[in-house]
């Protein structure tokens, strides 16, 4: 495996195409009383990409990337970035962090002095971490992507990055798409001591009636749940056109995504209005805007919004034996969460460690590092002993 040192160095000419790029945008004509229901609407798209062009400073967000170690693999044929934050404390822990979509590793660059230095953070020595934040496969700097990846393939790729690294034993973190890995590999590594994964209520309202767990039927439910319930299944069905279209046709997506920066702007904007929190804000009421402006920056700078889609099709329609035992203990956060998250995700409470927060959402390490941060310690106090 070939790792060599890396530090993000995005050329002028590209900083200055993005900016030209942004002030020639073909604004469309929106329709009166078109609000968030409709899409990003027209005047918020406008007051974001202004931001972007005029305050936005991507030398800083630069810097403060690099002032981390990263380093760039090559497995399987596949250009890998990564973080790698290495604890002062000798006991420490390596874990490894696994954003989803539409994120990157730079999701969880905030919570690494936290994790590698707990004594400064609220923490005790014991609860250290050895940080590895990898980019998917095809998502921001781990591209260009030339052939097909899913979670079982970069799953194997993670394995031997950690191998490679050096690391005997380690846990294993990860939300979203990110989760979907952090599966693969606990079916795949012995070596990892637990798997934590966070997930917020609608998504695992969308994962219960995937599985054909209907919540309308679950007699433990009452009317008042199955209403709230009903509710946020409707507001799920209305926001799954993304994915349909990633499922069925990244490729075509792709040119819009690599050929518009406010396209690729508002396509991840989007998200991250409904889904932190309970959508009820805007994204910079509840991120730091400068850090989702530094992942959507990326994106465009990569060209990977066709290759993150497509990474989003193949893994879903990849072929997996769900009957493989896991090999190390889970973990569940769940971040916005309701009474009958854990009736519908783990009725039988197989999962050993459930944490239920009623803060947060679908990118807890960018809304409330503090309450990620405190539930990796409290899951891996006592497996990280096993060593």
């Amino acid at each position: 495996m070939n790792i060599s040192p890396f530090k993000i160095a995005i050329p002028k000419a590209e900083l200055e195409d993005l900016q030209e790029q942004i002030k020639g945008t073909r604004w469309p004509n929106e329709i009166k009383n078109s609000g968030w229901d409709r899409g990003v609407p027209l005047a918020y798209a406008r007051k974001l990409a202004d931001y972007w062009l005029h305050t936005f400073d991507w030398k800083k967000q630069e810097a403060w990337l690099n002032k981390y170690e990263q380093f760039m693999a090559e497995i399987d044929g596949q250009p890998i970035h990564f973080f790698h934050a290495k604890s002062k404390e000798k006991n420490a822990l390596p874990l490894m962090l696994l954003h989803g979509w539409p994120s990157s590793n730079v999701e969880f660059v905030k919570m690494i002095e936290a994790l590698i230095d707990p004594v400064a953070h609220g923490g005790k020595a014991e609860d250290a971490f050895h940080v590895v934040l990898p980019t998917t496969p095809g998502f921001g700097l781990s591209s260009p992507m030339e052939e097909h990846w899913d979670a079982s393939r970069t799953a194997k790729a993670y394995s031997q990055l950690m191998e490679e690294l050096g690391y005997e034993k380690w846990g294993v973190h990860g939300g979203d798409v990110g989760s979907d890995i952090a599966g693969e590999i606990n079916h795949i590594d012995k070596n990892v001591v637990g798997v934590h994964v966070s997930t917020d209520m609608p998504s695992i309202l969308w994962y219960a009636t995937f599985t054909g767990n209907d919540p309308m039927k679950n007699p433990n439910f009452s009317d008042a749940e199955k209403e709230a319930l009903q509710e946020l299944m409707q507001k799920r069905g209305e926001d799954g056109g993304y994915l349909e279209i990633q499922r069925t046709r990244p490729s075509t997506i792709g040119y819009l995504l690599n050929d518009s920066p406010v396209g690729q702007l508002t396509w991840i904007a989007e998200k991250f209005k409904f889904w932190t929190g309970a959508g009820e804000k805007l994204p910079e009421e509840t991120v730091d805007l400068d850090q989702m402006l530094t992942n959507i920056s990326l994106y465009w700078f990569t060209r990977s919004g066709a290759s993150a889609a497509d990474f989003l099709c193949t893994n879903l329609h990849a072929q997996r034996d769900w009957s493989r035992p896991s090999l190390a203990p889970m973990g569940m956060a769940v971040f916005s969460a309701k009474s009958t998250a854990r009736a519908m995700q783990d009725p039988e409470k197989q999962i050993p460690h459930w944490s239920e927060f009623k803060e947060g959402g679908h990118f807890p390490a960018m809304e409330v590092p503090e309450l990620l941060v405190g539930d990796l310690r409290k899951f891996f106090h006592n497996l990280r002993f096993q060593q």
